[in-house]
């Protein structure tokens, strides 16, 4: 499996190496698109959480910052910096910030296109760190909601996530390594598989239905399943920018660092300015 793994990597280059290259500084599209059911990916929207009547907010983007392409093939290298925050959702349209994570680093995509297939990879080195916040305190009685007062959560990882694509679908499989993590208890790896389907035979010149899954096997201090599928329709092309339009159904430990050890279930509805 090595031999077969590495002579594919050094056919990619020699052919890679081999052809003319064209170097683009700041391309306008990502070299690999964002996993769409993945919750570690640039986003700008929200989604309401129904069953914990809880809003998510993503503000975030990635980019390419150089991109090396010839007319198969491409290699890049991007940067990310992103937030993900869950607020309260209240009366008068009110929704306390109860916690923020914060993610930055940096990113290596190359990809490989042929007819209507296409294989890639990305690699990311990143940061991530959980705060809990202001709207999660009780000013009356001085006090952090539920019993829980702000910790350390801080976690650096290396990712590397492979896929392959035809016809609108992607498949992809992934392993990511925590270097160093704060609690200690959270395992350091996670083994990740997931697909994302944007369907050319029901797209319209203006949107193009999708359906997306993602699993995360993760532990704290056993290993546990985490699972995210989404679907809905995305205006604009289905490989580069657009807006989208989802419902998603999560279960599996929070995707906050705050409340990493709560098990939760919910479905939701939102928008998204993909990127």
């Amino acid at each position: 499996m090595r031999i077969i793994l590495i002579s594919i990597i050094l056919l990619s280059v020699t052919k890679f190496n081999s052809a003319q290259i064209i170097t683009e500084w700041f391309p306008t599209e990502l070299n690999v698109q964002p996993f769409t059911a993945n919750i570690l990916e640039p986003k700008v929207g929200f989604q309401y959480l129904f069953k914990i009547e809880k809003v998510r907010i993503d503000i975030g983007t990635s980019h390419d910052l150089v991109k090396w392409k010839t007319d198969e093939q491409s290699f890049s290298i991007g940067a990310d910096f992103f937030t993900y925050t869950r607020a309260r959702s209240e009366d008068n349209f009110k929704f306390p910030v109860e916690t923020i994570d914060y993610m930055f680093g940096i990113n290596g995509g190359f990809k490989s296109s042929f007819k209507k297939n296409e294989w890639g990879a990305r690699l990311r080195l990143s940061h991530i760190s959980a705060h809990l916040v202001d709207g999660y305190y009780d000013s009356e009685t001085q006090k952090w909601l539920d019993g829980r007062e702000p910790f350390v959560f801080s976690k650096e990882f290396i990712e590397l996530m492979g896929y392959y694509k035809t016809y609108g679908l992607r498949v992809y499989a992934g392993f990511t390594y925590n270097f160093h993590i704060i609690p200690e208890e959270i395992k350091k790896g996670i083994l990740q598989i997931g697909f994302d389907y944007y369907s050319e035979h029901l797209r319209t010149s203006t949107f193009t239905p999708f359906i997306a899954y993602d699993f995360k096997l993760t532990g704290i201090e056993k290993y546990s399943g985490n699972n995210i599928i989404s679907a809905g329709i995305k205006f604009g092309e289905s490989t580069s920018r657009g807006f989208s339009i989802l419902i998603s159904y999560f279960s599996g430990k929070s995707v906050h660092g705050e409340f990493y050890d709560l098990t939760e279930n919910y479905a939701s509805i939102g928008i998204n300015l993909d990127i």
